[in-house]
């Protein structure tokens, strides 16, 4: 993962989506849902994360906590993304 990409901020106008009422949303591209849709559902809950103690150099950690109050979730994030990233290498 390159440095852009964790330092990629939202161009998103949040003030003016906040300011939208739900009227103001166009959803014509998105099909209505049938009884059919409905049937079929199933709920899916997430899995509970497993809490672990690893060893992390310091420097890593830092940069983990200077991003903000949400450093473990981010670790998480990021193992995540290296565990998806790797997977197809060791079915091959």
């Amino acid at each position: 993962m390159n440095a852009d990409a964790m330092n990629n901020t939202s161009k998103t106008d949040w003030d003016r989506i906040d300011a939208m009422s739900d009227e103001d949303i166009d959803t014509s591209d998105i099909p209505p849902l049938s009884e059919d849709f409905f049937s079929k559902a199933q709920l899916r809950m997430p899995k509970s994360p497993t809490k672990v103690s690893v060893l992390v150099d310091p420097d890593t950690l830092a940069w983990f906590q200077a991003q903000g109050e949400s450093a473990e979730q981010q670790m998480s994030v990021a193992l995540r993304i290296y565990a998806e990233a790797h997977k197809a290498h060791l079915y091959q």
